[in-house]
């Protein structure tokens, strides 16, 4: 006697009953029922994204660029001049001994008394006023100064962790001790998916941030699943990415796609069997998309093809500022050709290099060096190109760094830093929220983190809470609020 397995052709009863209820069997079947009164759907039923913008977006990209280690705030974008005046007395001495009262407020780790130890130290570089919207700069980022009536300033940031677990909350709004919370990054493909079918549509480039503050935790997707992480590139085209193509010799391209032919098919009935499996659906999307990318990321990287005043524009003939102008061109060809969200790092690798406790003025000279005129070409290369204005740039680090001196540098700080935005809807020449004239506390118009996320999701055409996974509910910090004061 047959088995019923034999009887059906070899088809398990499971795999009968899943493939009824998922392939065209059971869309027939579905429909039936559905006119018969039989099954009716539940119009509150959950279900994933299908790649639409919830409203009319303003932006289709995002070039996310990362500063690791905690950059000043005081000298950067909100030059505090006072630092001066008061530079060598203690915080306890002068009118604004106020200030560390909230010095732990919403601060994990913050000791209330510390600021009261230390004495000032003087701004540690130059400034100037730039554009016609007037923007105070510090001379380390003079060329970025150039672009200021394209930028939105917002100088009341604050975020919940003194030290370098802030990375991690940077990119997910989460404490690092909570890692199973997605990137921004993660969210906006999840939401919108890609817009090329041969790059990944989530690029990282440069060294992340190290293991100890957040490592790949900050450019993963934890609960939406591996095919919304992160996929990181070299800017080398010969070797963009590890393992991209098979050892020389060893297959034609004929032969191999006749294996990831056979390889999808095979996965494909697996997932009839697991149908929510995430890993699987990752490996399935992971195997199709390296194919196609063993052509199209070379090509991408291939900066010889870019004109030399192009070239130099972000200054990739000058050898401080070669490695990170490169990053910053890939990111413009990689938006160029649909990629949504491109994550640049720079100074990664342990707590970071701007994590300035000591010899801050050589430290931020010699590092802004390498960023600053790379982030003007950027954003002067995107305007020419009509590019800025659907794509949204976002500058930021994990919290500034403190008025008082730290022997010759400054110490975290996360009671009050800033960030910028340029291009995708965001308006130009705005400076956005206030702090104290010490620039230690965000004072007015305070924004946490994850309202620098919600700034950006709105700009996509996206509602954070439409986008809730069931069984992971989000705290109203995880979401944040728009800046609705720097959106045009």
């Amino acid at each position: 006697m047959k088995s019923p397995e034999e009887n059906c052709g070899g088809v398990s009863r499971r795999s009968f009953l899943s493939d009824t209820g998922m392939g065209f069997t059971g869309l027939v079947l579905g429909a039936m029922l559905f006119r018969d009164g039989v099954a009716r759907a539940n119009e509150t039923i959950w279900r994933p994204p299908d790649g639409k913008p919830h409203f009319q977006p303003k932006a289709k990209s995002v070039i996310w660029i990362f500063l690791c280690g905690g950059v000043s705030h005081v000298e950067s974008f909100d030059v505090k001049t006072a630092l001066n005046q008061y530079a060598g007395k203690s915080i306890a001495d002068t009118p604004f001994k106020k200030v560390l009262a909230n010095e732990g407020k919403n601060i994990i780790g913050a000791n209330p008394a510390h600021g009261n130890r230390k004495v000032i130290m003087p701004l540690q570089t130059g400034y100037k006023t730039h554009g016609q919207s007037g923007l105070v700069v510090g001379d380390w980022f003079e060329n970025i100064g150039t672009c200021a009536d394209d930028l939105a300033v917002v100088r009341s940031l604050w975020t919940i962790h003194n030290d370098h677990g802030a990375q991690l909350t940077w990119q997910t709004g989460r404490h690092p001790r909570e890692i199973d919370h997605p990137t921004i990054g993660s969210w906006v493909c999840y939401g919108l998916g890609t817009m090329n079918q041969n790059l990944p549509e989530y690029v990282v480039l440069g060294v992340p941030t190290g293991d100890c503050c957040g490592g790949a935790f900050t450019h993963g997707a934890a609960y939406l699943g591996p095919e919304y992480s992160g996929v990181r590139l070299n800017v080398d085209p010969k070797k963009p990415l590890p393992f991209i193509n098979p050892p020389e010799g060893s297959l034609s391209r004929e032969e191999q796609l006749a294996n990831l032919s056979l390889l999808g098919k095979l996965n494909t009935i697996a997932g009839i069997d697991y149908p929510e499996d995430k890993d699987l659906r990752g490996r399935i999307k992971a195997y199709e998309l390296a194919f196609q990318m063993q052509t199209s990321i070379p090509e991408t990287l291939q900066l010889d093809k870019e004109s030399e005043a192009t070239k130099k524009m972000y200054g990739i003939d000058k050898p401080e500022c070669k490695s990170f102008g490169e990053q910053c061109l890939v990111a413009r060809r990689l938006v160029e050709r649909g990629v949504r969200f491109v994550q640049l790092f720079h100074g990664g690798g342990g707590g970071g290099d701007w994590d300035a406790h000591s010899e801050i003025k050589s430290n931020h000279t010699k590092l802004a060096k390498q960023v600053d005129q790379p982030v003007a070409g950027l954003l002067k290369d995107l305007k020419q190109r009509g590019l800025l204005k659907d794509t949204l740039v976002v500058f930021g680090t994990e919290f500034g760094r403190s008025p008082g001196a730290e022997g010759s540098g400054r110490d975290h700080h996360p009671q009050g830093f800033c960030a910028w935005l340029a291009g995708g809807g965001v308006k130009g020449g705005v400076q956005h929220g206030v702090t104290d004239e010490l620039g230690f506390h965000a004072v007015e118009n305070r924004h946490y983190v994850t309202d620098i996320h919600a700034t950006v999701l709105q700009q996509l055409g996206l509602d954070s809470h439409r986008l809730e996974v069931p069984g992971r509910k989000r705290l109203d910090m995880d979401h944040g609020e728009a800046i609705k004061e720097i959106i045009g």
